[in-house]
């Protein structure tokens, strides 16, 4: 750890799981913490400099921080903010049975802020810790503690693991601070500056965002994993050996790689092999749910990308890039062509230019796949990307372009949609 640059009051509001790691991290840190819960258990294990519940390492840091005087804890709430510069919310979001999230706890903390702060005129970072949608944020503000000038908000959303929260907390793998007011999120972030890991700093949304996305994508990979290992326990196969071998893949697989919103896949590979698993797996009497839905979510998000093209008001529309993905002049299963077929269908007129597409070089099961969709589709080819540029009157870009091919698009001037960023 980085020596710390230093203290900082902190009111940690909510001793449960996330609250009671934090505080004990925080003052490990060498920060002065005053934990509240309405929970009189909780706060005399603190005090007492024991633990509430068990984690591994989390009393030592509690008796750590009692013996050096940073860390306190208390059933009342006014006394805790006195003096804090920070409140950091760490209080339960329950799920309500329709799905969404509970926020009454959320939104009787920040009412009872607003009540305690009462004629004191200084300024306190409210920051949520507490796993929140989007927007809930800005709800708090605008509906519990209204002055945001003296109130600004602030999303830290936590990363911790039950049995390895102490652990996650002091060598974290994420660190994320989001919030409009610049000067609190750089505030929040301070507190972790000892830690010596580079914090994410975004806006409000983001902050709320990422914690979903990662919570999705942690879901996502269990459940892949599982049913990988069930279909391959049907046939006789070490599950266990595909994930591993799996996994060594850094640059493919256990990466970035494909983890960008874009346009739909498409192929000769992916669709393909996708429906022979979900068709074997039938076989099998095995249900892959997560699987069988790949195709169908594929899809989902060409149509999206149909809605927007077809909202644009234009009346020429220049589509660059027909192969299914940049640099090949594959045409199998390429998502372009489902959206060229719409266009042509709801009577749009297009023009197409892919600079690796030439139709007389296309044979074979390529041609017969683009001829069968698009039989007339020499008549949209443009052979020159200036050609298109100069006829469309709005652009919509599917594939990246190279950099030559990008600066003409932008010294066209044309309005573009860009699909390979699609959100």
């Amino acid at each position: 750890m980085h020596p710390s640059t230093g203290e900082i009051r902190v009111a940690v509001l909510g001793l449960g799981y996330v609250g009671s790691v934090t505080a004990a991290c925080l003052a490990h840190l060498g920060h002065r913490v005053t934990g509240v819960d309405r929970d009189a258990y909780k706060v005399a294990s603190i005090e007492a400099g024991r633990a509430p519940f068990y984690e591994p390492g989390l009393a030592d840091l509690i008796q750590e921080g009692r013996a050096h005087g940073r860390l306190s804890a208390t059933t009342l709430l006014e006394p805790a903010i006195e003096q804090a510069e920070i409140a950091l919310i760490c209080v339960g979001t329950p799920s309500e049975r329709n799905g969404n999230l509970g926020l009454d706890q959320l939104r009787r903390v920040c009412s009872q802020i607003v009540t305690a702060w009462k004629g004191d005129s200084r300024r306190l970072i409210v920051a949520v810790r507490s796993t929140v949608f989007p927007g809930t944020c800005e709800e708090l503000t605008a509906e519990c503690l209204g002055d945001a000038d003296r109130f600004p908000v602030v999303s830290n959303p936590e990363f911790l693991r039950e049995g390895n929260a102490v652990r996650d907390f002091l060598e974290p793998s994420l660190l994320v601070v989001g919030g409009a007011a610049w000067s609190a999120v750089e505030k929040v972030a301070e507190l972790y500056q000892p830690l010596g890991v580079e914090a994410c700093l975004v806006s409000l949304r983001t902050a709320e965002m990422i914690k979903y996305a990662c919570n999705a994508f942690h879901a996502l990979k269990v459940s892949f994993a599982n049913e990988m290992g069930a279909l391959s326990g049907a046939l006789g196969i070490p599950g266990a050996e595909v994930m591993d071998t799996l996994c060594r893949d850094t640059k493919l697989n256990i990466s970035p790689a494909y983890l960008k919103p874009g346009f739909a896949f498409g192929g000769s590979c992916l669709p393909k092999d996708l429906r022979a698993l979900v068709y074997r797996a039938g076989r099998l009497d095995l249900k892959v749910p997560l699987l069988e839905t790949v195709l169908p979510s594929n899809d989902e998000h060409l149509r999206r990308a149909i809605r927007k093209v077809m909202d644009l008001p234009a009346a020429r529309l220049g589509v660059f890039g027909l192969a299914f993905k940049e640099n090949t002049d594959d045409l199998r299963e390429s998502p372009v062509v489902a959206l060229l077929e719409h266009l042509i269908g709801k009577g749009r007129q297009v023009r197409v230019y892919d600079p690796h597409i030439r139709l007389e070089e296309i044979y074979g099961s390529n041609q017969r796949f683009v001829l069968a969709a698009i039989p007339h589709i020499a008549k949209l080819l443009e052979s020159r990307l200036e050609d298109m540029l100069e006829w469309a009157g709005h652009l919509i870009v599917t594939q990246p372009p190279a950099a030559a091919a990008a600066a003409s698009i932008r010294r066209s001037g044309l309005p573009v949609l860009d699909l390979t960023g699609l959100q």
